[in-house]
C-alpha cells in the first residue's frame, strides 16, 4: 500500500542536499581555474557538481513543499540496521584507506572487496547464523576482487598516467 509521507524529513534532505551542493561549489572557488586540457581548469567539475546538487536539493524541497513524494511505496526490508554487517564493510574501507600506501591498490582493493563482500552475505542472512568461514569461498572472493582491482589499477597508471601507490616498483602491480 502507497502511504503519503511527512513533509519535514524530506525538505530536511532536500536541503541537506542544497548544501552539500554550495559547500562544494564554495570549495571549487580556492580551486585555481587556469585552463588545461580541453580548455577547462582543475575547477570545472567541481562547479558542475555543486550545481547539480544545488538544482537537485532545491528539487527534493520542492516536491516535498507540494505534497511530498506521491506514490512512495512502503519501505522493505528489515525495520533496524544490521550492525554486523556495517562493521564488516566499515573495516573494509578503513583498511583500505590504511593499507594502500603499504601493500599497493590491487591487494588493497582487493582485501576490501573480500571484506565487504563477507559484510553484504551476512546481511543477507541475518535472520539465521552467519556462514560459517568457507576458504574456497574465500580465495573465489579474492580473484574476483583482484580481476576487478587489477585493470582498474592498469587503466588509471598506465592510460590516464594517475599514478597510484603500487606494491612494486614496476608499475604493474
Amino acid at each position: 500500500m502507497r502511504t503519503r509521507r511527512p513533509a519535514g524529513p524530506q525538505t530536511l534532505i532536500g536541503v541537506g542536499v542544497a548544501c552539500v551542493g554550495v559547500l562544494i561549489a564554495a570549495g571549487a572557488v580556492v580551486i585555481p581555474s587556469e585552463a588545461g586540457y580541453a580548455g577547462v581548469g582543475p575547477n570545472f567539475l567541481p562547479w558542475v557538481v555543486g550545481a547539480v546538487l544545488l538544482v537537485c536539493g532545491a528539487l527534493v524541497v520542492w516536491e516535498a513543499r507540494t505534497g511530498g513524494f506521491r506514490n512512495m511505496d512502503d519501505p522493505s526490508g528489515s525495520a533496524r540496521g544490521y550492525w554486523p554487517g556495517f562493521a564488516w564493510m566499515s573495516a573494509a574501507l578503513l583498511a583500505n584507506a590504511a593499507l594502500i600506501t603499504t601493500i599497493g591498490f590491487i591487494l588493497s582493493c582487493t582485501l576490501c572487496f573480500v571484506l565487504a563482500v563477507r559484510g553484504l552475505r551476512n546481511a543477507d542472512r541475518q535472520q539465521q547464523q552467519p556462514p560459517p568461514f568457507n576458504l574456497g569461498q574465500l580465495l573465489r572472493d579474492a580473484l574476483i576482487g583482484a580481476a576487478i582491482s587489477a585493470p582498474v589499477y592498469w587503466m588509471f597508471t598506465k592510460l590516464l598516467a594517475i599514478n597510484l601507490p603500487g606494491l612494486t616498483g614496476t608499475g604493474w602491480i
